[in-house]
């Protein structure tokens, strides 16, 4: 994982925004703030905030994280008498995330209801490995390419969300959704020149708003 400046309203949604495109919880980076940004008067003279993420280091070897994965992964499916093939991945560069894919024939019940199933997966994998590793590590699941389509839909749409909002000047609010799809809306529109995106919204209704920026 690399360093992420972000820019919002106050420090708190940048901090919110920085830790969902990174997809880690705060204990796990060096939050290093900027500017802590002002309101104004009546919309004039007001200022973003802006802070510097720096992911904490982790304990152990990154080959032990994938293996251990792999093994959690591999013995959760053999419990639920799946059949299944599991490989591990990792980016071209060797940082983490962890990716583990799953694939095999007739895996649905393992994406569930617009991925529910799978979110519940990855969480309780992250957890069994957090528990042997003693670190909360970034681990990634996928069954039979469902998320890579899942976040190719995203980007589009908020490609053309975004269309939409430069267009008619107002801003657009998605629906509530994971904070790992909330990180895909806001990683496509990251360097956007002309919109920026804000979470809004607790707990499972936590959704994205894509609005004008302020030039």
């Amino acid at each position: 994982m690399k360093e992420l400046e972000v820019s919002a309203k106050t420090v708190d949604e940048a901090i919110h925004i920085a830790l969902e495109q990174l997809g880690v919880s705060e204990d796990q980076v060096e939050v290093i703030v900027l500017k802590k940004g002002r309101s104004g008067v009546l919309g004039m003279g007001a200022e973003e905030a802006k802070i510097k993420v720096k992911p904490l280091p982790l304990p152990g070897e990154k080959a032990d994280v994938v293996k251990v994965a792999n093994e959690v992964m591999e013995a959760l499916i053999k419990f639920m008498r799946i059949a299944a093939n599991i490989s591990a991945t990792q980016s071209a560069t060797g940082e983490l995330p962890v990716t583990l894919n799953i694939e095999g024939d007739d895996l649905g019940v393992l994406i569930g209801r617009r991925g529910q199933a799978l979110a519940s997966l990855q969480y309780i994998v992250r957890l069994i490995v957090a528990e042997k590793m003693k670190v909360w590590v970034p681990i990634n699941v996928d069954v039979a390419g469902y998320k890579k389509r899942r976040y190719e839909s995203l980007q589009n749409l908020a490609l053309r969300l975004a269309e939409q909002v430069k267009r008619n000047r107002r801003l657009i609010t998605l629906e509530p959704m994971p904070a790992d799809e909330r990180r895909i809306i806001h990683l496509a529109l990251a360097d956007h020149p002309d919109v920026t995106t804000q979470s809004m919204g607790e707990g499972e209704m936590r959704k994205v708003a894509i609005l004008l920026k302020k030039h």
